[in-house]
């Protein structure tokens, strides 16, 4: 049986990446430094996964399956050595820890003259394969060529939903995972080494950068600003605040400003992305998710950085002369963010309350641009009060767009 190694047993990595390949035949071992994870893994085989919508409660489980203990840098190197294939969900920031035992996996490999390698990586961030390209290779540095021409760092782009777990809806089970039904998976076409697996619902496609951009920009962008919104209205869940029309209606407009620029970025057509824009806003309505307000808008110093989802989105708009008003009102109401034990967002908002509007997007976005102003007259609306319908007829009239939802 092929082997598939992945790094990470997260919501992603068991409810989405695990489940793919588990179903295409693989032997999945899943590296993490949580030993009880690991030990239940091992223990079982297999794990739970609910495939959740508002109305409807699906358990399946995912089979040949096993645990490998990410703090042993040997045993997590042999088994990356062996593999058919591998990939990472563990978050942007943790992908220099694991560059070690991935790099001496590689050199394993190299030294016993295994095939080519593809790593899939699953996280949110532009040049994702650049980055881990870069680490593993000051890793072994004597490699560089042979990495070069032998692993695939593959970029996916993560759009299945998976909510922070819970004790009631783990029912029991410390691996149970709740999912959204969807479960497509792109993949750069072009990263990889070898032949690409054939795995339903696995989508290699060139250019990718569309992918990337549709992802981060759109439904990462939409997902917070529908959090911002939703935190200023009092609301706990994403579904309650996509609820509210007026949320909704700036959701969509923001999400089309972006289909917009995505569009004429990459020299495609805009309907499938205004289609993709409404299926988003379909999926946040899933109320059995329960995905609350805290933490998808979590971490504001992070997301309101120079290439993420707000103002990377801004700044996608304005390298393609695209409309990019909704997109401010979506930046006013980060700044607003700070729920409890949320100390990022806290930062941010008190750097902004003390030092001004402009002040806090040059030194937390890089943000100097044009509609500097804007966003500043947006944050004083939404801090006397201003009902969101005002600013919405506000941005309207800026853009002096007819679209409606």
């Amino acid at each position: 049986m092929k082997k598939f190694v992945m790094y990470g047993a997260g919501n992603i990595g068991r409810g989405f990446i695990g489940q793919l390949f588990s179903n295409a035949g693989y032997r999945v071992g899943f590296v993490d430094i949580n030993k009880a994870v690991v030990g239940k893994l091992n223990e079982d085989g297999r794990y739970p996964v609910n495939v959740v919508t508002t109305d409807e409660n699906v358990e399946q489980y995912v089979e040949n399956v096993y645990g490998i203990d990410g703090t042993d840098v040997e045993l997590v190197s042999d088994e990356i050595a062996s593999c058919s294939l591998m990939a990472t969900a563990i978050g942007v920031n943790v992908l220099k820890f694991i560059a070690k035992p991935i790099a001496l996996g590689i050199k394993k490999r190299y030294e016993i003259g295994a095939p080519a390698l593809n790593i899939i990586i699953c996280e949110n961030l532009i040049g994702a394969d650049e980055f881990l390209r870069g680490l593993v290779i000051n890793e072994i540095p004597e490699l560089k060529e042979y990495v070069e021409q032998n692993v695939g760092f593959v970029e996916a782009s993560i759009g299945r939903m998976v909510p922070v777990m819970t004790d009631e809806k783990r029912a029991g089970n410390m691996l149970r995972v709740y999912v959204e039904p969807y479960n497509i998976l792109p993949v750069d076409k072009d990263a990889f080494k070898s032949e690409i697996p054939a795995v339903d619902n696995l989508y290699p496609f060139s250019p990718f950068n569309l992918f990337i951009q549709r992802k981060l920009f759109m439904h990462n962008m939409s997902h917070a600003l529908c959090a911002y919104l939703g935190n200023l209205r009092g609301y706990e869940y994403i579904y309650e605040a996509v609820a509210d029309y007026d949320i909704r209606y700036v959701a969509y407009k923001a999400l089309s400003e972006m289909a917009v620029a995505v569009s004429l970025e990459n020299g495609t057509d805009v309907k499938p992305l205004i289609d993709h824009a409404d299926n988003l806003l379909y999926r946040f309505t899933n109320k059995s998710l329960g995905d609350t307000v805290a933490r998808v808008g979590k971490d504001t110093k992070r997301k309101l950085s120079a290439n993420d989802r707000l103002v990377g989105a801004y700044n996608l708009s304005v390298k393609n002369g695209a409309p990019c008003k909704f997109l401010c009102l979506g930046m006013a109401a980060a700044l607003l963010f700070s729920p409890e034990g949320d100390e990022s967002s806290l930062e941010v908002r008190t750097y902004a309350e003390q030092n001004g509007v402009k002040a806090a997007l040059e030194k937390y976005s890089s943000f100097t641009g044009a509609d500097v102003e804007l966003v500043e007259k947006l944050y004083a609306m939404l801090k006397e009060g201003k009902q969101l319908n005002v600013l919405i007829k506000y941005c309207d009239e800026l853009t002096g767009s007819e679209i409606r939802v």
